[in-house]
């Protein structure tokens, strides 16, 4: 099976703090699914396209645990504290 990873590319965001909330229930979800974080925000450099203040990649055992956290309850309670508040792109990719 291949693993899933979640990538997360966010465009803007308004409120901090909105984010930091979303990001303590999100957390706890992608522990259930045996998520690990392999890149949460930090330094980086954009060499090509449009510059980022987030992203952020998780991986997953397998994709269908990634899509089965992503429709989880507990994720999207988290995903709704979001709403209106960040712009982002987050895609499932099947990993290696």
């Amino acid at each position: 099976m291949s693993k899933g990873i979640w990538i997360a590319v966010y465009e803007k965001i308004e409120n901090m703090e909105t984010l930091k909330k979303y990001a303590v229930k999100a957390t706890t979800a992608i522990s259930k699914y045996s998520g690990k974080f392999i890149v949460r925000g930090g330094k980086n450099i954009t060499l090509e396209g449009k510059n980022s203040p987030r992203t952020v990649i998780v991986e997953f055992p397998t994709f269908e645990d990634a899509e089965k956290c992503y429709n989880s309850d507990e994720y999207q309670e988290a995903h709704n504290i979001l709403k209106g508040s960040v712009k982002r792109n987050l895609q499932i990719i099947e990993g290696i």
